[in-house]
């Protein structure tokens, strides 16, 4: 199987990303190509170390770069300021400078934490992601967004930070769980969702062959990083269109929020699987696009192993009334006003200003587990 290159282009911040298996091996090659910093701090959360860490650990070594690591917590609730504060005094303690790196070797958790470190220590440190969940290396590696959440919602505090280099290796996602697989796949239909209709077909036919691995899987990954590439080229800071990126999120991060981050209850994918059957349940609701193509997105979802329906979240959730109010916090909200990525038909998203909350709650309230 070959690699394959993905290019984020911004200009002199533009960085490669890429895709296929063996490259967490070739790591500390591929970094030393592009980099001529003689220091790094790898930091790693406890599932991902066992697996990966001594690795890349040696191979910097035999590259001759002085490499210091941190292994955090797994898990969603590893993205606070209690974690943050340890990563930022590893990278100062090991004496990173700007032509030095930070690398991020985990799932979204880790590459979101320890991009908002590099981000803010030393004002902007080089960070490279290698990340090792299909969500990570299709969504959250990609893209320059970093942060750690807050008791008011998702991903609130943080810093766009584009990373120098991207490294998903394919091998990697055979050590995933199913429901880590599945969680990751969510993200990959959402970008057919957004504006490729075909590519959404595509996996209708061939899902089996994602989650089986092989050419398939390389296929997959290329063409979600490269329609966020495109996005994120064109609209880097999320000012118009990257908001189409966050299809599904919306009631997905109110899900999570309503959870309390517990991922033996709800994991990041799973929410945006239940959040983009809502969110096109509610285009249909609101005359935008025909039920038949809400429901065509909710069986592909469910056909996968997907959670569809929030009446599937283990455990009680709180009323409609709470999850309103974390809508409210969403990062799109302008001026008070209430932002959804909506859909007018199979790969047709756009972006909906000022989203009437009574229509949204109403929703809410039909929709909610009694």
């Amino acid at each position: 199987m070959t690699h394959r290159t993905v290019r984020v282009e911004l200009g002199d911040r533009s960085y490669d990303i890429l895709i296929g298996p063996g490259l967490i091996a070739a790591a500390a090659a591929e970094i030393t190509k592009r980099l001529k910093g003689r220091r790094m701090a790898v930091i790693t959360d406890e599932h991902v170390a066992p697996l990966y860490l001594g690795s890349v650990m040696d191979g910097l070594a035999a590259a001759g770069i002085e490499a210091v690591s941190a292994v955090l917590p797994a898990g969603e609730k590893t993205k606070s300021f209690e974690h943050v504060i340890p990563v930022c005094e590893t990278i100062l303690g090991a004496r990173i400078e700007r032509n030095d790196a930070v690398i991020a070797l985990g799932g979204g958790v880790i590459g979101d934490l320890t991009g908002f470190a590099a981000g803010i220590v030393r004002r902007g440190s080089r960070f490279i992601q290698i990340p090792t969940s299909l969500l990570a290396q299709v969504d959250s590696s990609v893209g320059g967004k970093t942060g750690i959440n807050s008791p008011h919602g998702k991903n609130l505090i943080g810093v766009f930070h584009q990373p120098d280099l991207v490294l998903a290796d394919t091998d990697v996602l055979d050590t995933l769980s199913p429901r880590e697989f599945r969680a990751g796949y969510a993200e990959v239909a959402k970008y057919g969702l957004i504006d490729k209709p075909d590519f959404f077909e595509w996996l209708e036919k061939n899902w089996k062959a994602v989650f089986s691995g092989g050419e398939a899987r390389i296929e997959a990954v290329a063409i979600s990083c490269q329609a966020k590439a495109d996005v994120v080229a064109a609209d880097e800071r999320e000012n118009g269109q990257r908001a189409l990126l966050n299809l599904g999120h919306t009631f997905g991060h109110a899900l999570e929020a309503a959870t309390a981050y517990d991922g033996s209850r709800l994991v990041h994918g799973e929410g945006v699987s239940i959040g983009m059957v809502l969110a096109h349940q509610f285009s249909s609701r609101m005359n935008l696009a025909s039920p038949d193509v809400a429901k065509r997105v909710e069986a592909h979802l469910r056909e996968v192993g997907l959670p569809t329906r929030m009446d599937e979240i283990p455990g009680t959730l709180p009323p409609a009334e709470v999850l309103m109010d974390a809508i409210a916090q969403d990062k799109k909200v302008k001026g008070g006003k209430l932002t959804f990525i909506l859909t007018r038909g199979l790969g047709q998203s756009f972006v909906a200003d000022d989203v009437p909350a009574s229509e949204v709650l109403s929703f809410l309230k039909e929709k909610h587990p009694v």
